[in-house]
């Protein structure tokens, strides 16, 4: 995995990558490393300090994923870099970009038809600049397959937990987000410019909400049912779920919920029925529906993939059989 540091790159995009790929564990399995256009010290766009690109963009023909942090100047791409970035990505590497690191893809002819994001205020400039590209400017990060492009600053920890997730599950991201100190797990396409995002004590003011929520995914919640928890009108409790969460309550309840499932699936002997009960999302068909729409799998090949269990997608306890 390398990451490309473009001169002016955005510090904070690029210590993303570094803190979700570069802190080695054996059960993520990512060796990181930082490129740029040759080896040695790149400025940042952070005054007073630089950083230090242990290799030249060599290091992309050997890179089976290629991350793109935000950048400042973008109106002359260098063309090598341009090159490099296409070759990887004939090669099959996977592509990431964080923040305005979309320019540098677009720039490469890298999200030409494809849906794509940038930080919101961006968004319109990536658009008119590279009308082939699908601009999604409201959410946090889109995965395309191969192409993954996320909005701006934060957003950046969403889409490389999803990539870790993706690539090794939910307790996985969920493991390193701890030590992140981030929420494990916010949805893609959750509105990425909110209103009033948190309270001066680092929560939003539904933290207490979304916590007793977690704590009762298998029963039957409805909206009514979390804004009377929440001492809230239902109106009210809707316009400032979706002003401080970036989305409406279902639709948070059921990304939580499915990542609930996942987590149970890497980690239990549940039946696929009792899995999908204990999420609350009901039925085992519920769940094999979801995780088809999600992530092109059934409950089954999701959990061998991530266990050596190989348990069979059947209600029965246990063995699955």
């Amino acid at each position: 995995m390398v990451a490309v540091a473009v001169p002016e790159v955005v510090a904070f995009d690029l210590a993303i990558a570094g803190q979700v790929f570069g802190h080695y564990d054996e059960r993520e399995r990512y060796r990181f490393e930082v490129c740029s256009l040759r080896a040695g010290v790149v400025p940042t766009t952070t005054a007073g300090f630089s950083v230090n690109a242990s290799a030249s963009l060599a290091a992309l023909r050997r890179a089976d994923t290629v991350i793109v942090p935000g950048f400042v100047t973008r109106d002359a791409l260098p063309p090598a870099l341009g090159s490099g970035l296409r070759a990887a990505a004939r090669r099959g590497a996977r592509m990431i970009s964080i923040c305005t690191g979309a320019f540098a893809l677009a720039n490469a002819g890298l999200l030409d038809g494809r849906p794509a994001t940038t930080h919101w205020r961006d968004a319109e400039a990536l658009a008119r600049e590279f009308p082939a590209v699908e601009v999604r400017p409201d959410v946090l990060y889109v995965d395309d397959g191969q192409v993954l492009t996320s909005a701006g600053v934060a957003a950046g920890i969403d889409l490389c937990l999803h990539v870790v997730r993706s690539d090794h599950g939910a307790e996985a991201a969920t493991r390193i987000a701890r030590r992140m100190v981030v929420a494990p797990h916010r949805d893609g396409g959750q509105a990425q410019f909110i209103d009033r995002p948190i309270t001066a004590g680092g929560q939003t003011e539904l933290a207490d909400t979304c916590g007793w929520v977690l704590d009762h995914l298998a029963d039957e919640l409805t909206v009514p049912a979390m804004a009377r928890q929440a001492a809230l009108s239902e109106r009210t409790f809707r316009r400032r779920f979706a002003a401080e969460i970036g989305t409406t309550p279902l639709r948070w309840l059921n990304a939580q919920r499915i990542h609930q499932a996942r987590r149970l699936l890497e980690t239990t002997r549940l039946s696929i029925d009792e899995v999908a009960a204990r999420s609350g999302l009901g039925s085992a068909a519920n769940l094999r529906a979801h995780l088809a729409r999600g992530a092109a799998t059934t409950p089954t090949s999701y959990r061998r993939a991530f266990t050596d269990s190989g348990f069979s997608d059947s209600g029965s306890t246990d063995s699955g059989r």
